[in-house]
């Protein structure tokens, strides 16, 4: 091979690398964490793999410790700062957005593992739907309703699949992406607005027929995963709350919403709670206090949630 062949094969070569690398960037750029990463020596977040956005702030030794719904992570960054700011004693916040199901069984169990990282801190605060607070009633020493939620339709920028209604989501061509029931409050409420529309046949062609043809997607994590599946389009319609939708678009993210009717639409009531044997009561505390105030209600107002 003489050198000028020898030169057309490495730039031949360089483009295809670098073709590859772009195809790669973009298979990742919609992932998480879609939140502002804290500030540190060295930031190792890498798409795909190092990823973790359900876990925020200070894991080592820290002044409050909160278990939060997981559809509330878009709140965390101005949340937190507003309560740093009215109480600057505590810096060291640490806070877990998984699914409450998931929390739940933590808060029972003692522990969490996610990957390599075994997590034991015992929450301060602990927030979810009305429904779980009120099957761990026996942890709180004080509630209080903090903010409600409605449901929608993400759909892909375009609406390519015509979804107009609920019912649309039974049609075999669309695929849809669903909270799992078995730890997802609002997976519950999906179902229920199931049967309020369609009865018991709407409800099993869409959790079991198109659940067992893999037409409906049962998520790990639907906060994450519901507006990934239509980003990525894995998905033609994803039923979450609309503060989703709101957050998505807040991102310049190429979705659309489907307005659920009020009359078939449920509304979904948020508790927060401090735990009986908060390690850090004074922080559960003022917490509680602070999820009440209007600076708390501000941002939940630009997430699309309303409140008392």
């Amino acid at each position: 091979m003489n050198r000028k062949s020898r030169y057309i094969k490495r730039i031949l070569i360089g483009f295809v690398v670098l073709v590859m690398n772009q195809a790669n960037a973009q298979d990742h750029k919609f992932d998480p964490p879609w939140n502002t990463p804290p500030e540190a020596a060295v930031n190792f977040t890498v798409p795909g793999i190092d990823n973790v956005p359900d876990l925020f702030g200070d894991i080592v030794d820290p002044q409050l410790v909160v278990f939060f719904a997981g559809n509330q992570f878009m709140c965390m960054d101005d949340l937190l700062a507003a309560f740093k700011k009215k109480h600057p004693q505590y810096q060291r916040i640490f806070v877990e957005t998984l699914p409450p199901g998931i929390l739940a069984k933590q808060i029972e169990g003692g522990s969490i593992t996610i990957g390599n990282l075994r997590i034991d801190h015992k929450p301060d605060v602990y927030a979810a739907g009305k429904g779980r607070m009120e099957e761990m009633a026996k942890h709180f020493s004080r509630t209080e309703v903090y903010a409600y939620n409605k449901l929608s339709i993400m759909v892909p920028k375009g609406n390519p699949k015509g979804i107009k209604q609920i019912a649309d989501l039974a049609k075999k061509d669309v695929k849809v992406a669903m909270p799992n029931p078995a730890w997802e409050g609002i997976g519950r409420q999906i179902v229920s607005v199931y049967n309020k529309i369609g009865g018991k046949e709407l409800e099993q062609t869409i959790m079991e027929t198109k659940v067992n043809d893999g037409s409906t997607y049962l998520t790990k994590i639907h906060h994450r995963e519901s507006p990934m599946r239509i980003l990525y389009r894995q998905a033609d319609a994803a039923p979450v709350w609309t503060s989703e939708v709101v957050y998505q678009k807040l991102l310049e993210h190429p979705v659309e919403e489907v307005v659920i009717p009020a009359e078939t639409n449920i509304k979904a009531t948020y508790i927060i709670g401090e735990m009986k044997n908060a390690p850090r009561a004074q922080a559960a505390k003022d917490f509680v206090d602070f999820m009440k105030s209007d600076e708390a209600k501000a941002v939940y107002h630009k997430y699309g949630f309303e409140t008392p």
